[in-house]
C-alpha cells in the first residue's frame, strides 16, 4: 500500500522562488520533485545561488528534464565545475511522469518550476506545477484584484 504523500511540501530551506509564475498561469497542480545533480551543483545551491525565472520542465523520453534552470558555477570549483545552464533530470515516480505526460500531450499544459527548496532530510527538491498560460485579460483582472485588495486593506487600516 502506497504512503500518504503530506498535504504541504516539507522546505526547511528555499533556494531560488518563480513568484511570477502564479501570474502567468493558472496552476493545477503541484508535484514535488528530486533533482539529479552533480557535487558543485549542490554546493552552489547550499549557497544560495540559483534562478528558475526562465526555466520549464518537459517530458522526453519517458523522463523528466528541467530545462534553463540557472545553478551558476561554484566559486570554489576546479577544473570539474559544472555548466550552468545545463538540463538536469527530475526524479519522479513513473506514474506521476505519466500522468504529466497525458496532461501535457493532450490537454496542452506546462510544466513549470514553483521553486528549488531542501527538504528535512537536506535533498534539493524542486516544486512542480503542472499550469495552464493565462490569457492578457484574465492577467488584467488578477492585478485589479490585487490593487483592490491592497486598498481595501489600507482603508479597514485607515478606519480602525
Amino acid at each position: 500500500m502506497a504512503r500518504p504523500k503530506p498535504a504541504t511540501f516539507d522546505k526547511q530551506k528555499t533556494v531560488a522562488d518563480n513568484r511570477r509564475v502564479r501570474f502567468d498561469y493558472h496552476v493545477e497542480d503541484t508535484f514535488e520533485a528530486g533533482l539529479a545533480l552533480q557535487g558543485t551543483e549542490v554546493k552552489a545551491l547550499r549557497a544560495g545561488e540559483a534562478s528558475i525565472k526562465e526555466s520549464y520542465a518537459e517530458v522526453r523520453d519517458g523522463q523528466v528534464w528541467l530545462i534553463n534552470a540557472n545553478i551558476p558555477e561554484y566559486s570554489h570549483g576546479n577544473r570539474l565545475n559544472h555548466e550552468p545552464r545545463r538540463p538536469r533530470k527530475l526524479l519522479l515516480h513513473a506514474r506521476e511522469i505519466e500522468k504529466l505526460f497525458g496532461a501535457v500531450e493532450r490537454k496542452g499544459m506546462t510544466l513549470v518550476p514553483l521553486s528549488i527548496y531542501f527538504n528535512s532530510t537536506g535533498r534539493a527538491k524542486v516544486e512542480l506545477a503542472l499550469a495552464k498560460g493565462k490569457q492578457a485579460h484574465d492577467k488584467r483582472q488578477a492585478t485589479k484584484d490585487r490593487d483592490w485588495q491592497r486598498d481595501k486593506a489600507r482603508l479597514m487600516r485607515e478606519r480602525g
